[in-house]
């Protein structure tokens, strides 16, 4: 059977490599992945052209179309491809306007009622967001009201009543800085403020056919440049899963994430009019407030959450021939039992100054990274005789273990051959004992908190104390 796969990062590497094992793979991609063309026929083309893509798609004519890419998504090309009668794993573009927009994502939550949506508010212009932000003294979240890969995001804590002023220069300089960079141009909300939340991330993966799920492992991505959680939001740092779940998960909180995933995919049929038919991640939080909490969604797998899945899915040919034959209410993920720890490397200058670390020569000790155990995932890279960063994230090392720990050391160890006449980094703490340590106390002091407030009926309400008047709920 032939397979064709559109996009050319570590996620697409990771994709390309696990359905060589199953079908002869086609790809196409705007840059020359070395990863992906060891393991694929290929073309280097325009992926967000969805006529370039269909084209290539009649001209090979695969079994299977696996769109990775959410920019293809957004542009359309799953339409075209299924509009030429390609059996294609990719949500249409009105279906990953889920992820496109963040305003109409969480538009969507708040009408369908749905369990962990947070206070928001969208602007079309940002001097109605710095009105606002004149007016409201709180802690928030300052997103471009699109999906940008990572950048634009900040996280502003404002608690301390002496840098009121300085707090309100910085979500000020923040939300014009948005617009300036037009990371939401093509929609008509530009900026997003979301209240404050805290809490451990995690990510649940699926696939759907509209009517039916088939969840794969929890992950946890690491979305801060620096170690101990500190630095600009970037694409992901590296991710870890544990072996059946996430160390500081419980059983209660992974069914009420299927509960909100499920609930999600309804409603945006009810809201598009089609069905929700591709891949679905949901960046939840468990927080104090609500418990499981939807941060965002993605249209597609999560990166770097797709390499620790694919490295462990054991039956990767049977979901997708389901999905594409519309069976998927058969089949469960099949999951080799271990645990998984992904790092990210970086070309100094990443998230925020990326051309800094454009066209930086690197090496790779393929070798040496292979008998530790480890496998590499090329990123953001391009070849021309040798091997040179494109800015963004190089590749991606993972590894396996008894332990995240076990995996996450590992990992570490593999970091030493990734090098380059330039400065990079990585994250060490990634799957580190003091990290999961960390993890675990945060997530039981939410779970108490959010468990308290779920037996007093408290359960995502808003109660404020306001001087000379009391208690109120907003």
């Amino acid at each position: 059977m032939k397979f064709l796969l559109v996009g050319g990062g570590a996620r697409e590497h990771a994709i390309a490599k696990m359905a060589a094992e199953y079908y002869t793979v086609y790809s196409c991609m705007p840059y020359k992945n070395p990863g992906i063309t060891r393991v694929s026929e290929y073309k280097i083309l325009d992926i967000l052209n969805p006529g370039q893509v269909a084209d290539y798609c009649d001209e090979v004519n695969p079994d299977i179309v696996f769109i990775g890419s959410e920019e293809a998504l957004f542009h359309s090309v799953a339409d075209e491809i299924i509009k030429r009668e390609h059996l294609c794993i990719g949500a249409k573009k009105k279906a990953a306007e889920i992820e496109r927009s963040k305003a109409f994502m969480r538009k969507l939550l708040e009408k369908n009622h749905i369990h962990g949506s947070l206070r928001f508010k969208t602007f079309t212009d940002v001097e109605t967001a710095l009105r606002y932000i004149d007016e409201y003294a709180g802690s928030i979240a300052i997103k471009p009201a699109r999906q940008a890969g990572g950048k634009g995001v900040k996280v502003i804590a404002d608690l301390q009543a002496y840098l009121k002023e300085e707090k309100k220069d910085a979500k000020k300089k923040h939300a014009s800085q948005i617009v300036k960079e037009q990371l939401s141009q093509d929609l008509e909300d530009q900026i997003l403020i979301e209240e404050r939340v805290e809490g451990v991330e995690y990510s649940l993966q699926c696939f759907t056919d509209g009517r039916n799920i088939v969840p794969l492992p929890l992950v946890q991505d690491h979305p801060h440049a620096f170690e101990e959680d500190i630095g600009p939001e970037t694409g992901g740092m590296g991710s870890i899963s544990g072996k059946g779940s996430l160390p500081f998960m419980e059983e209660g909180e992974y069914k009420k994430s299927m509960e909100i995933m499920e609930q999600s995919v309804r409603s945006v049929e009810a809201e598009t009019g089609e069905p929700y038919i591709g891949v679905i991640t949901g960046q939840f939080m468990l927080t104090d407030k609500w418990g499981p909490t939807i941060i965002e969604y993605y249209a597609r797998l999560g990166d770097p959450e797709a390499v620790n899945i694919m490295g462990i899915l054991e039956n990767f040919d049977e979901i997708c021939e389901g999905y594409v034959n519309g069976n998927l209410a058969k089949i469960s993920a099949q999951i080799k039992d271990v645990a998984t720890v992904v790092k990210c490397v970086a070309p100094k200058g990443y998230p925020n100054e990326r051309d800094m670390g454009k066209n930086r020569k690197l090496q790779i000790d393929i070798e040496k990274i292979h008998n530790l155990g480890a496998e590499v995932f090329y990123g953001s890279v391009y070849e021309n005789g040798s091997l040179y960063t494109g800015g963004s994230r190089a590749v991606e090392i993972y590894a396996e273990g008894d332990t995240i720990l076990e995996a996450g050391k590992t990992a570490e160890k593999a970091t030493a051959y990734v090098t380059s006449d330039w400065k990079l980094f990585h994250r060490h703490d990634i799957g580190s004992q003091e990290l999961l340590d960390k993890r675990m106390r945060t997530a039981q002091l939410v779970r108490d908190v959010y468990q308290y407030r779920a037996e007093h009926n408290l359960i995502g309400r808003n109660i404020d104390w306001i001087p000379g008047i009391g208690k109120i709920e907003t």
